[in-house]
């Protein structure tokens, strides 16, 4: 018999945190909020066809493991998730699923939305979908990102940045240039600081602009030639 002292001791942890993610109300929320954005209990539980009560009770298990912080602002609670950590752990998960498991469409407005959502998103704080890796793959084809020893930011990449007015703020751990795993396009796209920065200046810039309430974005046309003049996209690569 194994001596039970050589046991991980991050197995029971790591037992724990599968568990937290194993529920499929649970999964469900932790997705919706990969949109980086506070949702309430009751936006939550609409997303995921269950009563406020049901989703109540998932939220404060998401909180307790970590995975969520909540904020109070009068009468209505808030949830976001944890951190960058937590969303890339998500991601990650959902790119795993196989295509062939995934549930066709119901209704042709749950076509037109994964349709959207796989051209253009926002994975927590960055780019996603096909816009994000034609992003991705116009910043490596101009040597501005380097993917051959993982993500990393050339010389010139950092001068693009700063040349076209995208400051990259440096805090904490989080790593400048990050591999996220794209569920949908099954490749990695940018994230970490210079993901997110990237982003957060498409989206005040107009060059994205969200559409319903899941996290797709739709590139417009100032966004179009924005992408065109900086990196070489041509626009309808982008629709």
């Amino acid at each position: 018999m194994l001596d039970a002292m050589t046991k991980d001791p991050q197995a029971p942890q790591l037992a724990r945190l599968a568990a937290l993610i194993a529920d499929e109300t649970r999964a469900a929320c932790l997705l919706a909020l990969l949109d980086g954005r506070a949702w309430t209990a009751g936006e939550l539980a609409r997303h995921a066809g269950v009563a406020a009560s049901t989703v109540s009770e998932h939220l404060g298990k998401l909180v307790a493991g970590g995975l969520l912080t909540e904020e109070r602002q009068g009468r209505h609670r808030y949830v976001r998730l944890a951190d960058a950590r937590v969303a890339h752990l998500v991601e990650d998960l959902a790119a795993q699923v196989s295509p062939d498991t995934v549930q066709r469409p119901r209704s042709l407005r749950e076509s037109s939305a994964g349709s959207a959502m796989a051209r253009g998103r926002t994975c927590y704080d960055h780019l996603a979908g096909r816009l994000g890796i034609a992003v991705t793959d116009a910043l490596t084809t101009r040597r501005l990102l380097r993917q051959d020893t993982g993500f990393a930011l050339t010389e010139a990449g950092l001068k693009w940045f700063e040349e076209t007015g995208i400051p990259l703020v440096r805090t904490g751990r989080r790593p400048l240039a990050r591999a996220c795993l794209d569920w949908t396009e099954r490749r990695p796209h940018l994230a970490g600081v210079a993901g997110a920065a990237l982003c957060r200046h498409a989206l005040a810039e107009g060059w994205c602009v969200r559409i319903g309430s899941e996290r797709a974005v739709k590139v417009t046309t100032a966004g179009e030639q924005a992408l065109e003049d900086l990196l070489g996209i041509s626009g309808p690569t982008l629709r």
